[in-house]
């Protein structure tokens, strides 16, 4: 039996949920998911540049789940970047 996924604290809701590279149309872009969870992995880690310690414990996760997560969150990212994907942030388990 696969063990339930622990619900992660988000503290700040994105402000916008869809980046997509300029000069294309949105309805020819192929498109990468960030979840809610993973952006809040890149605004703490990164953008806030807080230890990853620190990090999960303001997600109420541990410190290795929180590295999984950013790491995902990274190579999300970079693919969008380097191949002109589209970033859709939605889903993942969370609470406000």
């Amino acid at each position: 039996m696969v063990k339930p996924r622990k619900i992660r604290n988000v503290l700040y809701p994105p402000r916008t949920l869809y980046f997509k590279p300029g000069g294309v149309t949105a309805k020819n872009l192929y498109e990468v998911i960030l979840t809610i969870d993973e952006y809040e992995a890149i605004r703490l880690g990164d953008h806030k540049s807080l230890k990853q310690e620190d990090a999960a414990k303001k997600m109420n996760i541990s410190r290795p789940t929180f590295a999984r997560l950013i790491d995902s969150a990274r190579k999300k990212v970079a693919d969008a970047i380097i191949n002109g994907k589209a970033i859709r942030i939605e889903g993942g388990s969370f609470i406000f």
